[in-house]
Formats: C-alpha cells, sequence, structure tokens
C-alpha cells in the first residue's frame, strides 16, 4: 500500500442484518486488529467521510436511509459492502421488505463476502478502499487543477 496523503473518513452503517458482521467490524477497529493502522478514521457525519462500509442488507425501511447517506458524502466516494447480507442479500434475500444487496440501492465498488465476514478480509477490503479513494482523489484534484487552468485562461 502506498503512502496516503491524507486519512480518509470511514461511515459505517448497519442495514438489514443479524449484526454478525456488525460485531465483526468493530472487532477490526480494536486494537487486536487495527484497521485504523491504514490510514482510515471512523466518523459519523456522512458530509465528512469518504468511505461508506455497509453491513448488511437493504430493506424497506433503510433503503432511503442508505441513499441519503450516500448522496451526502462528498466526492469522490469508496462503498465497501461488507458480509454475504450487504454483498448478495444473503439468506434474507426472498424475505418480504427485502431489496437485496447494497447495489441494489447505491454502486458498490468492493465487495467483502462471508457470513460473518472475518475481520481480516474486512481490514482487507478497507485497504482496497484506501486505496481506490486514493487513486480517486488524485484524478478527482488532476480534473480540478486542469478544469481551474481552463477558465483561467478563458477569463484572460
Amino acid at each position: 500500500m502506498a503512502k496516503v496523503k491524507r486519512s480518509p473518513w470511514l461511515l459505517h452503517y448497519d442495514g438489514a442484518s443479524c449484526n454478525g458482521c456488525d460485531i465483526e467490524v468493530l472487532a477490526s477497529l480494536t486494537p487486536v486488529y487495527d484497521a485504523e493502522r491504514f490510514g482510515v478514521e471512523n466518523t459519523g457525519d456522512p458530509m465528512q467521510a469518504d468511505i461508506f462500509l455497509v453491513t448488511g442488507g437493504i430493506n424497506d425501511q433503510c433503503y432511503d436511509v442508505v441513499k441519503q447517506l450516500y448522496d451526502q458524502m462528498p466526492r469522490p466516494k469508496v462503498v465497501v459492502a461488507v458480509g454475504v447480507c450487504a454483498c448478495t442479500g444473503g439468506i434474507f434475500k426472498d424475505a418480504y421488505g427485502i431489496h437485496g444487496g447494497v447495489d441494489t440501492c447505491i454502486p458498490v465498488d468492493i465487495y467483502v463476502p462471508g457470513c460473518a465476514a472475518r475481520p481480516q478480509a474486512i481490514i482487507d477490503g478497507i485497504v482496497k478502499a484506501v486505496e481506490l479513494f486514493q487513486k480517486r482523489s488524485d484524478e478527482h484534484d488532476e480534473y480540478e487543477r486542469t478544469h481551474r487552468n481552463e477558465e483561467g485562461s478563458q477569463n484572460a
């Protein structure tokens, strides 16, 4: 993993789940696994978040919440679906009120399978998310610089 330019902020949301993956996400943030050593910081504010980590499937009650949280996040942003429920809907897939995985609501960049997903797999997904975020951030910065230079030459 390359050097992180700035610490991306991670927003965790638990959708319709049994909470198994939620517990494993919390375990991955403890000193035993220490996911924060890869440069991520936790936040509860979607307007500050760069990485959106979702556990559990999407049901009628959380569909709009997940969509609103995603829409409030600034660009560039990365979405990580953790656990089989978040990836596909899992065992609840055909249940009443379940839409399916997170990708039925918002675009997903990284899938971390498992029931429940292991902390090591979650950390691997977070590392991939940090790398993807850094790449998108660099591209976004380059676009902004180019766009500003074009505006400056048009105004001259």
